[in-house]
């Protein structure tokens, strides 16, 4: 939390420990020892800054009534040095604790001070995270899908930086595997096509243009040559030709959704380097496979028993879980995607060592949480280290209708698509608006909207109008400039203490988002903080003729200016200074 904070709340904690030896000494209180209390913000304002109930957690220790113990804390406080300059009882027992105007000055000293800094914090102590995310098929076009995930994803990661994690971004490119034979089967029989054969593309193939699209190109380039060869060459050869171009297209996509990954892991070099085989061999050698049918089984129900017994559950909830093995390779000598996943995993968590590893997947993927975590525990690793952030899906809305198709392709709107109708600004804030388990509704007229009923907009305008009072004021010769604690003090509208109450809640905010994998509660943050500036700026005019309080709330525009800049910037969002 703010530094500010922290040691108003240390202050009571030692305010109350001292007033009730003071007590103990003089005989108000019995001796003996006193039971931990809790110190804490009230719903209501009006009844303090800050509330403990020191008095009532410790009534049998004192044998006495809460509010006659409360009474004596108080007589007892020496608020002298402190940020507080009132105590009042009230209800039962409870003690409020009341804020000086020198608490609000130090808080708008500590965000200046700490500038573009001024939400960071160590919470992460510099632990190492792997956040791996969009991590689609390079076998066609991205889509909604992989927009939700890539916004959430990103700015995850951002959180995670300002939380104090070290954090890498990462891309787990699936380049080998049943996709890819069947992306070679589709070019294969569309370039045959596109060669005059009269053959039918198979029904579970990729049928979108953007596969006929690679066979022409191909066509174009070298002619008909590949109909001399075999099936397995054209395969091939189909297969080099194309995958670069679609990773190549990936890569621009994320670059224009400016997202800039720290590693593409190739998901081919488990298979080439080795690792794949070494992980299955683990796991043979620890006793969880067995072979049935001619293929190599995953014993995913004695592993996963065991962990949910260890959690407590009982086996009639299990059974009625109906788990299922896995198989780790087909009886054709082929390695499943869940194979690779697991020796992927353990690569990230083991081989490279990070701290923990975080993965963004579909909502679809959820029946494989519990798996990976046991293939995990299976491998050796604390299945706690790996982390699962599901991301529901995104319905496209225009005039109120559900907006299915494509204008260029007659299939589902693509992540391009999207990004070449709405401004980028707009998805990474809207797709973070809502917590990343619940269903989404993405309102593409909302996203254009040039109003305050468009979050992004009015947290943009917010930092704009900022930017234009602070021109008009320079353009008047009345530069800011720094100001004195008594200056600060002046800040006493109520509209001016809330504004500055809430930015001192930016580094509580950020490490809730880290803890609760939810980039929505800096997104709702910026919103709020807009709000409060609006307000403070319909209530308290900052051009006055008073040079010091001009100069006071100059400085809490600044700051305001500054936090919701460096939130935009965390979310990679544009902070105009005109609109």
């Amino acid at each position: 939390m703010s530094q500010t904070v922290n040691k108003a709340q240390n202050q009571i904690r030692e305010l109350i420990k001292a007033a009730i030896e003071k007590a103990q000494q003089e005989g108000l209180l019995p001796d003996g020892e006193y039971s931990a209390f809790s110190v804490e913000v009230p719903a209501d304002r009006n009844n303090g800054d800050y509330s403990t109930n020191a008095a009532m957690v410790n009534a049998r220790a004192f044998r006495l009534p809460p509010r006659k113990i409360a009474e004596v804390i108080a007589d007892k406080a020496e608020l002298e040095g402190t940020y507080f300059n009132k105590i009042e009882i009230a209800g039962p027992g409870f003690i409020n604790f009341f804020l000086s105007d020198v608490y609000y000055a130090d808080i708008i000293f500590e965000v200046r001070e700490a500038g573009d800094s001024y939400g960071r914090s160590n919470y992460g102590k510099g632990k190492k995270v792997n956040v791996e995310f969009v991590s689609a098929n390079p076998t066609g076009p991205m889509h909604m899908g992989n927009a939700r995930g890539g916004a959430l994803g990103d700015c995850y990661a951002a959180v995670l930086d300002y939380a104090g994690y070290e954090v890498a971004r990462e891309f787990y490119v699936n380049d080998a595997g049943n996709q890819i034979e069947k992306f070679g089967l589709s070019l294969d029989i569309r370039y045959q096509q596109l060669c005059g054969s009269d053959i039918e593309l198979p029904e579970d193939s990729y049928h979108g243009e953007d596969i006929i699209e690679r066979a022409q190109e191909y066509k174009d380039e070298f002619g008909t040559a590949l109909m001399e060869k075999s099936e397995e060459e054209r395969r091939k050869a189909l297969v080099e030709y194309s995958l670069p171009k679609n990773l190549a297209n990936m890569r621009k996509a994320m670059d224009k959704y400016r997202i800039d990954y720290d590693l593409w892991f190739s998901e081919l070099s488990l298979h080439n380097g080795g690792e794949l085989k070494e992980t299955i061999d683990l796991l043979t050698e620890g006793g969880y496979t067995y072979e049935k049918d001619g293929a190599l089984w995953y014993k995913n129900i004695e592993v996963q028993t065991e962990m949910l017994l260890a959690e407590g559950k009982t086996q009639e909830y299990i059974d009625k879980l109906e788990l299922k093995d896995d198989v780790l390779i087909r009886a054709n000598g082929n390695p499943t995607y869940f194979a690779a996943d697991i020796a992927y995993h353990r690569n990230k968590l083991q081989k490279r060592d990070f701290d923990m590893a975080v993965d963004v997947w579909g909502a679809d993927h959820h029946g494989h949480v519990a798996r990976m975590k046991g293939a995990m525990k299976a491998c050796g690793i604390d299945p706690d280290r790996l982390s699962i952030l599901l991301c529901q899906f995104v319905r496209l809305v225009r005039d109120g209708e559900v907006v299915r198709m494509s204008k260029r392709t007659g299939k589902a709107i693509t992540l391009v698509d999207l990004l070449n109708e709405v401004p980028i600004d707009a998805v990474r804030f809207l797709f973070n608006m809502r917590e990343p388990g619940s269903l989404m509704d993405f309102d593409l007229d909302l996203a254009v909207e040039q109003s305050s009923q468009n979050p992004v907009y009015y947290c943009q305008y917010a930092h704009a109008r900022i930017c234009s009072i602070l021109a008009k004021l320079k353009e008047e010769g009345k530069e800011a400039r720094d100001c004195t604690a008594e200056e600060l003090m002046l800040l006493k509208e109520a509209e001016e203490r809330e504004l500055i109450r809430y930015i001192s809640t930016l580094e509580d905010v950020i490490i809730g988002a880290a803890k609760n994998y939810d980039p929505a509660k800096v997104t709702h943050f910026a919103v709020d903080l807009a709000t409060h500036f609006h307000k403070f700026y319909n209530n308290c005019r900052v051009n006055v003729e008073d040079e010091s309080l001009r100069q006071a709330r100059v400085t809490l525009c600044i700051c305001v200016r500054d936090t919701m800049k460096s939130i935009l910037n965390m979310l990679k969002v544009e902070a105009p200074e005109r609109m």
